[in-house]
This record gives structure tokens, C-alpha cells and sequence, in this order.
């Protein structure tokens, strides 16, 4: 009889501790749960909506669910899409810009044509453009008695996404799109005080003659400036208008522009550079493909690792297409187009287990409003390069913007528990701010968590300190 009720005694020890074991983290989730509700029952989301997603990746259980399957517009948090699918499907991929000639070169004196071929490179520099001058000299070519021309047949003839806003020209985040990239596709205006009711000075970076300044600009001894610098992009050229007044206590400072026509944008820099290293040159700039039997003379390549980091930490729009485009180019060939490159994250929507049909996908970068996702979707990828373990999860991990450190979440998070604890995805374009990404809690768990908030007018102020304290709320629990 008392082996029975020490086995009954043994039991009931075993069971309460069974249930409290699982009672505990219930607790903690309907702790986590009521402090989230609490802070998205402001008046804030009687007009906006959100959408909330949070996975314990290290206990593998939901924490939080709402409108998780609602579709959003996902702004530029559709750049871990396409990161992710960069990553899967072009380990081995190379962006590439070639230098080629097709003529005779005879005591250093090219009889014949120069020319350069596009392959998506997003992030060619100034830098990368004098490398390209140093190969031509050391060719042998000291004089071109022929044309510049430039192949961009790699890449289709549509320089802007599906669904852009055609009011964001001539912002920088807009950039022409081409096979032949150059400096961002933009240029930088400079000014400074000049003498009073004289114009104030204006300078470019680069220094080129493929821009038209005009300046109508004043200094002006007033103690507020009311300097405007635009493009007439109305009109898709590239004259740069200054207008307005400059304060001659006003300090020195810059403009970014979008630069319309990147591909002679690139052959006009090319022109200017090889008559500044004096290399002779004469004849025209012109767009045609590469012939048979052109002899290459040298090919800048590089890989993708440092365009996915630039994209996720930077949300850089030009690498984000450039990256689709690629996409597409690698699988299904010449010319690589938006719709291609589509295929593919389609192709990685699948084997997350989910219907592409579902969604709605119409560029890389997110700036399109045509753009439809979940929190499901971007928490489900986030879960699964995890649970891969691999190289691929290390990737995508360490091109997102840490809390408080770099990126677009550089000043945010800095004087929060969560500080170096985020690494995630913004996203923002007009009524719209997300956060995705992941979030190391104090008790060292790893979260995949997606907040989406849309449909609000005014500063995205308000959804950010929103996203922040949810953060907050995760971290603590």
C-alpha cells in the first residue's frame, strides 16, 4: 500500500511539474500578447492597419499573430525577397563590364571602334571607370579613330519599374535603370556662398559636360535660404536648375540627383575620362551591340555579396533591380527584365511552402505600389534560411541593418534594451513603414518576427516608434 502511494505521490510531482513546465511559457505569451495589444490599441490604428508576425526560432513556437495573412504593401522590405532569392540562386553570378575593340590598332592607334558592354553592375564607380581607363592605355591604345558604343543589350529597354510613382524624379532613390551603370546613375550638385546678390557657386561631382547647370540663384544676406536645385525632369532632360536664395552665412553643401540616360551618362564620363588621360579620341557616342571577332580588352567582375549587403543595409533601389534583372539574366537569357527575375522569387515563395499566386510582385526594390505581400511570407523566409543552418542564413543575417549601429537603422534603437539586438529590413514609402527581420531576446533566444503598418497619412514617425517598442516587448519577454 505505501509503494502505491509513493507511485501515486511520484506521479502527481511528476504531473505538476509537467504542467507548470508547459504553464510558464503560456504565461509569458499572454504577457507578450496583452503588451502588444496595448500598445496598437491607440487612436493611432482606429484609421491605419497592422499586420504582426513573431516566431521563437530557438523554441520554435509562435508568440504573436495578427493579420499575418493580410497582404500589404511591403515597401522595401520586399529586398529580403529579393536578397533571398540572390543569395539561393546566384552563388556562382558575376556583374560584369567589359572592354572590347574591333578594328586594327597599329603604333598604338586604334583604326577601329571601342567598346563597352553592360552586365547589370549596379555599383560601378568613378573608381572602377579609371580601372577601365588604366587597361585601355596599357592595351596599347593611345588614340581611338573610331566611336565609343556601348552594349546594353543584356538588359530590356525599361528604365523604370512597374508601378513607380513618376513624382519621385529626380530623387536619387528613383534612379534610370540600365545594363550600364555608373555612380549610382545620379550626380552630386555642390554650392557655396558666393558675394552678395551674386550667384552662388555651383559644381558637380563628377565634373562632366553631359549636364546643363542654370543658375538663377542669389546670395542674399538674409539669415534663412531658400535654395531650390533641381532636374527639369518634367521634361526627362539633364539640365540642372538652381533657383532661389543662398544666406552668405550659409555653409557649404550638396545635392544628389537622378540622372537621366545612364548609358550615355556612362559613355559621356568615358569620353571626358580618356581625353583626361590623354588618350586621343574624336568621334561619336553611340548605343549598338558588340560585333563578331571584337577582342576583349579587359572585364570587370563582381560578385553579388557586396550588392545583397548594400541592398538590405543601405536599401539601395538601383542594386535591388539590378539584382532581379540578374535573376532573370542567369535563368532564362537575354534581355533580363523585371518579369524574369519575378519568376525566380516566385521560384522561392514555392519552396517556402507558399502559393506566389497569393501575392502580388512587381519590382526588386519595393518601390512600386503594385506590391503585395504578408508578415506570414516575410516571417516564413526569415524562418527558413534559419532552419537551412548553412552559409546562406550567415549571408542574409549579416546584410541586414543593426539596431542602433548602421544602415537605415542606424539612429534608431539607440537608447533601447534592443540596442545591437535587431538586425532587420525597413521598409517605407508613402502611408507605409515596416520592419522585418530578427532579434536576439534577453534570455539569448532568436526571434524572426515581421511588423507591417500601412494606410496612415502624415510622418511614418509614429509606426516607427510603434515597431520599436514592439521590439522592446519581445526583447523583455
Amino acid at each position: 500500500m505505501k509503494k502505491l502511494f509513493s507511485l501515486n505521490k511520484i506521479f502527481f510531482v511528476i504531473l505538476f511539474l509537467f504542467v507548470a513546465a508547459n504553464s510558464f511559457p503560456q504565461q509569458k505569451k499572454l504577457k507578450l500578447e496583452n503588451e502588444i495589444n496595448k500598445v496598437i490599441s491607440t487612436d493611432f490604428f482606429k484609421n491605419s492597419q497592422i499586420a504582426i508576425d513573431v516566431y521563437d526560432l530557438t523554441s520554435q513556437r509562435v508568440l504573436y499573430r495578427k493579420n499575418e495573412k493580410l497582404l500589404f504593401r511591403p515597401a522595401s522590405t520586399i529586398k529580403l525577397l529579393t536578397t533571398a532569392a540572390s543569395i539561393l540562386f546566384l552563388d556562382d553570378y558575376r556583374f560584369s563590364t567589359s572592354i572590347y575593340y574591333k578594328g586594327d590598332l597599329r603604333d598604338s592607334i586604334l583604326f577601329g571602334n571601342l567598346y563597352v558592354v553592360g552586365g547589370l553592375d549596379p555599383e560601378f564607380s568613378l573608381l572602377d571607370l579609371d580601372t577601365l581607363i588604366f587597361k585601355i592605355r596599357s592595351s596599347g591604345i593611345k588614340e581611338i579613330r573610331g566611336n565609343l558604343l556601348a552594349d546594353i543589350s543584356a538588359m530590356d529597354s525599361l528604365f523604370w519599374g512597374s508601378g513607380w510613382m513618376w513624382d519621385d524624379d529626380p530623387t536619387p532613390s528613383s534612379p534610370y535603370l540600365s545594363a550600364l551603370n555608373i555612380n549610382d546613375n545620379c550626380i552630386k550638385i555642390n554650392y557655396s556662398p558666393n558675394f552678395l546678390s551674386k550667384p552662388a557657386l555651383i559644381t558637380t561631382t563628377p565634373e562632366t559636360n553631359f549636364v546643363t547647370v542654370s543658375n538663377n540663384s542669389i546670395m542674399t544676406d538674409k539669415k534663412n535660404s531658400a535654395l531650390k536645385i533641381t532636374r527639369d525632369w518634367i521634361n526627362r532632360s539633364n539640365t540642372i536648375n538652381v533657383t532661389g536664395e543662398l544666406s552668405i552665412n550659409e555653409k557649404p553643401g550638396e545635392t544628389i540627383l537622378n540622372i537621366f540616360d545612364p548609358t550615355n551618362y556612362f559613355l559621356s564620363l568615358l569620353k571626358e575620362n580618356l581625353k583626361r588621360n590623354k588618350i586621343g579620341f574624336s568621334g561619336q557616342t553611340k548605343i549598338s551591340t558588340l560585333e563578331n571577332g571584337a577582342k576583349e580588352i579587359f572585364t570587370y567582375n563582381r560578385t553579388i555579396d557586396s550588392t545583397v549587403i548594400n541592398v538590405n543595409k543601405n536599401s539601395d533601389n538601383l542594386s535591388a533591380e539590378m539584382l532581379l534583372r540578374a535573376l532573370g539574366l542567369k535563368y532564362s537569357g537575354k534581355p533580363a527584365s523585371a518579369d524574369k527575375g519575378i519568376k525566380l522569387i516566385d521560384s522561392l515563395i514555392t519552396t517556402l511552402g507558399m502559393d506566389p499566386k497569393s501575392y502580388k510582385i512587381a519590382d526588386g526594390s519595393g518601390l512600386s505600389f503594385y506590391n503585395l505581400i504578408s508578415a506570414e511570407l516575410l516571417t516564413g523566409l526569415l524562418k527558413y534560411f534559419h532552419s537551412n543552418g548553412n552559409e546562406s542564413f550567415t549571408k542574409l543575417f549579416n546584410s541586414l541593418p543593426v539596431a542602433g549601429i548602421d544602415g537605415t537603422l542606424k539612429d534608431r534603437m539607440k537608447k533601447s534594451p534592443v540596442f545591437q539586438k535587431v538586425n532587420a529590413k525597413t521598409g517605407t514609402i508613402s502611408g507605409v513603414s515596416n520592419l522585418s527581420g530578427y532579434l536576439t531576446n534577453k534570455s539569448n533566444h532568436l526571434i524572426a518576427f515581421t511588423i507591417m503598418i500601412q494606410n496612415f497619412t502624415g510622418s511614418s514617425k509614429v509606426a516607427r516608434e510603434v515597431q520599436d517598442k514592439i521590439c522592446e516587448i519581445i526583447f523583455n519577454n
